[in-house]
């Protein structure tokens, strides 16, 4: 068969995505491969197809237990004989798990990395005859990405030991180039294709909110996306044990997803979300990795992650079926100062020297102030986002919440020669200070400290902007910090200039930045998950048919099919068998398991309209 022939027959689609075929057509010729893919854009079809079509066993080396336990099921739906070895299974299990592999009966083999290490594994990789090694989530081999696993740096010993050197590749969602080059040289690819296939996915609307009150906003957000799941992330256990108890407290049915849950309670919480039993999950970032439910309509941060890979990683579990989904962030000052301390604390790793922990600490604080860029900035959040990961794009997307705001741009020169004299005068005298204190100064507040110093008296700069709120000047610093006209430094995170200050203080060029125009409401936004085109009716009676089976089968509902599925379904409305398999989503396997039943739906649908 060919590639193309096993994506129809076994995938159910006629046309590979952009770059899948490219890549796989490298594994097939036998050359490693390297694929940074967004979240959503079909990575797993790129090691999937070639394990069915090279020869022996493909192993996929996956960080999670509910990422393997998703995909087998996934595969097995679709004809593929797929297993997996981990550490939550019985014996039984795994002797029947073995069993297969030594009778050639499974072609791909789930496993977590610290399997690796097992004797018993390692004996069994060696008489089963590996052709291909998959390493999934590949940013965790990287201690400068933004999920390091020691565990996975075990992948090169267990691919040493191994009769012949099988295929390596390796897939992630977000990579910089620091990481990328470190995965090609820690997993030793010789020679890899490597392929990017942009980091845009339209069908995501991004947006900011800085709520005052942002239990109530998240209330809103969540009502106006009823029927719809979504995923709420928070920063700390606790707050997401606080979250989650308002929102049944408001009538919002919501579980609960953390590392100091006993694992049943996460195993029940993740699969009551994921079979549609619950429609939102409050959690923290140890829920997600590989998730791949796809009809997830909404994800809000609660609060602000440390970085731009994470946030994009997350947010990207909205929307992986192609549906408009959004993406919302409530933003607050005070997720800054929980970020620094959270960094402090994750790298107190007894595994790094000093100099890779301060070196770490210094590229996460670097992280950190871009996020808090991202989350600040007034104009197109996709443009920043995309140029953070070496993309272009154009400065207007028209689909985040700084493109939908009515913004006008305002000239901000003197304003900035103002805050930028201010702190070069403060050099002068040796002293440093963060954001806070320097826009206390620059609006006049008499403060202790602006007492200690002698600043009312002494500095003539001090009260030159006290026409303006504290939230105004403060938002100007950060767009003079954004925009790279400042830099912070130090423990305390002090502004400091730079040689583009001392340019624009030299020059004095005209700078403008956008402001929102109070007289006008900011419109309000909400993308519709289900297309115009598609009768509502219709597609009701299919979830319920698809729900029917998933309950019977005890899976998923979209591993039966997806939720875009069902809409194609609605749009060609199949009543015959080659009809049916015209369907977007829809293979020989699926189309012999489910055709009659669904058509069966549709058949009756349309003879009650005509009736």
């Amino acid at each position: 068969m060919t590639p193309q022939e096993v994506l129809q027959r076994y995938f159910g689609y006629d046309h590979f995505r952009k770059g899948q075929e490219e890549m796989i057509s490298h594994i097939l010729a036998g050359q490693d491969v390297i694929g940074i893919m967004p979240t959503g854009a079909g990575k797993s079809i790129c090691y999937q197809i070639p394990a069915l079509l090279l020869p022996g066993i493909t192993i996929v080396i996956s960080p999670l237990i509910s990422l393997m336990k998703d995909q087998v099921e996934a595969l097995r739906q679709n004809g593929i004989a797929a297993a997996c070895l981990n550490s939550i299974m019985s014996e039984e299990e795994r002797r029947e798990t073995l069993s297969a592999l030594y009778r050639g009966s499974v072609k791909i083999l789930y496993a977590a990395p610290e399997r690796l290490e097992t004797q018993s594994f390692y004996r069994i990789s060696r008489e089963i005859g590996v052709s291909f090694v998959a390493v999934d989530e590949a940013h965790c081999v990287s201690q400068w990405g933004q999920d390091f696993r020691p565990s996975y740096l075990k992948i090169m010993q267990f691919l040493e030991q191994l009769p012949q050197r099988p295929i390596i590749g390796a897939f992630t969602a977000t990579a910089t180039k620091e990481v990328a080059d470190d995965i090609v040289r820690i997993l030793q690819l010789q020679t890899p294709f490597m392929l990017t296939t942009g980091f845009d996915r339209e069908n995501l609307y991004f947006g900011v909110m800085q709520p005052r009150d942002k239990f109530r906003a998240l209330v809103d957000i969540i009502r106006s996306h009823e029927g719809e799941s979504g995923i709420v992330y928070c920063i700390s256990r606790k707050l997401v044990e606080n979250v989650t108890n308002d929102l049944h407290e408001h009538g919002i049915d919501a579980v609960r997803y953390h590392a100091g849950l006993s694992g049943e309670e996460r195993q029940a919480n993740q699969d009551a979300f994921l079979y549609d039993r619950v429609l939102v999950m409050v959690a923290t970032n140890a829920f997600g990795m590989g998730i791949d439910k796809s009809n997830v309509g909404f994800v809000v941060h609660y609060n602000m992650p440390k970085n731009l890979e994470s946030y994009y990683q997350e947010a990207g579990r909205a929307g992986r079926d192609g549906s408009k989904a959004d993406c919302i962030l409530l933003y607050n000052g005070a997720d800054v100062q929980l970020n620094q301390f959270m960094i402090s604390k994750d790298n107190a790793n007894d595994q790094l020297s000093e100099a890779d922990r301060e070196r770490i600490r210094q590229q996460d604080e670097e992280r950190l102030k871009r996020m808090t860029f991202y989350s600040t900035r007034r104009s197109c959040l996709r443009h920043y986002m995309l140029q953070y990961f070496g993309e272009k794009s154009p400065d207007y997307c028209g689909n985040c919440s700084c493109c939908k705001t009515n913004y006008e741009q305002k000239d901000i020169s003197t304003e900035a020669l103002k805050i930028l004299s201010c702190i070069y005068r403060l050099h002068q005298r040796d002293l440093h200070f963060g954001i806070r204190v320097v826009s206390d100064i620059l609006r006049g507040k008499e403060t202790e400290r602006t007492e200690k110093f002698h600043f009312p008296d002494t500095l003539s700069t001090f009260g030159i902007m006290k026409d303006m709120t504290e939230r105004q000047c403060q938002e100007i610093i950060r767009f003079l910090l954004s925009e790279d006209y400042l830099t912070q430094g130090g423990e305390y995170h002090v502004l400091m200039l730079n040689r583009k200050s001392a340019m624009f203080l030299k020059d004095r060029p005209a700078l403008f930045m956008n402001t929102e125009k109070s007289a006008e409401p900011r419109p309000e936004h909400r993308q519709s998950a289900v297309p115009a085109d598609i009768d509502q009716s219709l597609f009701a009676l299919l979830k319920d048919m698809r729900r029917q089976i998933a309950e019977r089968e005890r899976v998923p509902a979209y591993i039966i099919f997806t939720d875009h599925t069902l809409q194609d379904m609605c749009r060609k409305q199949p009543v015959s068998d080659m009809a049916f398999l015209s369907v977007s989503g829809v293979g020989q396997v699926k189309l012999e398991k489910y055709g009659s039943r669904f058509m069966s739906v549709i058949r009756e649908y349309l003879n009650n309209k005509q009736a």
